[in-house]
């Protein structure tokens, strides 16, 4: 399975990933793990809001354990942020049926759509929209650089833009959720496998610098409108603040307009990711660094802090013998969908850290420690049912 997913969407100069959501890429993606369903005979279907289901049993049953993770990617991401988990859960289900396992529920494998939110600027958009956290309206209008509509996309990959919502019919179905994820970051040690205790609050905020464009060449430094310098402060704000509290801030993503190496740039247009232990301190880091930033600050996105089902986090960290059990700075739809239904995650060493970037890995014998202790968690999940 690794092999046949490796190539999709990778970059020929990079070697970074560009799975974005509804291209080209991303159908291939789709068309994998569709494939993946079909070789086991599993019940595929697509839901209203584009995400992917493989079924082991009955899907209307009720009472069903959920695994599985995303596909898409970050631009120029690595190749195992959210592969890792949807492979991990095939494999994991390959060893169960490989032991004879059954159980009273059915077992579902989930690929949630665009995930990393890379093209339209919103994280976790099929886990949102499913638990009615994000308004179809709003996700309908949203829009890439390009300026296509996250709706005219749906629509040009064969799904209906107009169906997508809350989707309580399915919530109601779905009795757990475990996500196995690659560590994003180096916090288990000696650890093969851990389990999530928590996700930090985290959102991400639009900077509007205004400004004039003028000469390069000719405009005199005191006759500058230079919103490339009020940018600039901000992002040193940002990382002083950060510092102080504890917390994460970055500035990745900028449009500068007119963009011309010979021009003082008119606007500078630059995205704000900030992420914290706690709702205060992330409310306030972002207000230091709005605070005399000279800039047009809107939120595009927020999620709160995340504590995982306790009676289920726990039951899992025993289950796997005492593994770590760590928070995280990063979001994940098993985040999301802990809003309506017990959720749960699962990390696997990654020996650098590294993550969003080319060079993230796992040591194959660590992704293979995460598909045992996945198999193992599904299974008593499964076998409480039964």
């Amino acid at each position: 399975m690794w092999r046949e997913l490796l190539p999709v969407g990778r970059h020929g100069t990079t070697g970074g990933y560009r799975r974005h959501a509804w291209t080209a890429a991303d159908a291939d993606c789709r068309a994998w793990f569709e494939e993946q369903a079909r070789r086991r005979g599993l019940t595929y279907e697509v839901d209203r809001n584009g995400n992917q289901w493989a079924w082991w049993g009955d899907p209307a049953a009720g009472g069903a354990v959920v695994t599985g993770s995303h596909l898409d990617s970050v631009p120029d991401g690595g190749a195992y942020d959210g592969p890792l988990g949807v492979i991990s859960a095939f494999a994991a289900l390959d060893a169960l049926r490989a032991r004879g396992v059954t159980g009273g529920r059915p077992l579902a494998i989930g690929n949630f759509s665009d995930e990393e939110g890379a093209r339209f600027g919103v994280a976790c958009v099929g886990s949102r929209l499913m638990t009615g956290v994000l308004d179809p309206g709003q996700a309908r209008q949203l829009r890439d650089d390009h300026g296509v509509t996250l709706g005219t996309a749906m629509e040009r990959a064969g799904h209906d833009p107009d169906a997508i919502g809350r989707d309580d019919d399915r919530l109601a179905r779905v009795a757990a959720f475990v996500e196995l994820h690659v560590e994003q970051g180096r916090n288990l040690g000696d650890a093969q496998v851990g389990v999530a205790s928590s996700i930090w609050p985290h959102g991400r905020w639009r900077f509007d610098f205004q400004g004039q464009a003028n000469h390069a060449g000719t405009t005199r430094l005191e006759d500058r409108h230079d919103p490339m310098l009020a940018f600039a402060a901000a992002v040193l704000k940002a990382r002083g603040q950060a510092e102080r509290a504890g917390a994460l801030a970055t500035f990745g993503k900028v449009s500068v307009e007119p963009n011309g190496t010979n021009a003082i740039p008119s606007r500078v247009t630059a995205w704000l990711d900030s992420r914290a232990p706690d709702a205060a301190t992330l409310d306030m880091l972002v207000k230091e660094i709005t605070h005399e930033s000279r800039a047009t600050v809107t939120r595009e996105s927020y999620t709160p802090l995340v504590e995982f089902d306790g009676r289920l986090r726990d039951h899992l960290a025993g289950l796997l013998g005492g593994v770590p059990v760590l928070p995280t700075g990063a979001g994940h739809d098993a985040g999301i969908l802990a809003s309506a239904l017990p959720t749960a995650m699962l990390f696997v060493r990654n020996p650098t850290g590294a993550s969003h970037c080319p060079d993230e890995h796992a040591e194959e014998a660590d992704c293979l420690a995460g598909v045992a202790a996945l198999a193992h968690v599904l299974q008593d999940l499964l076998r409480e049912a039964a």
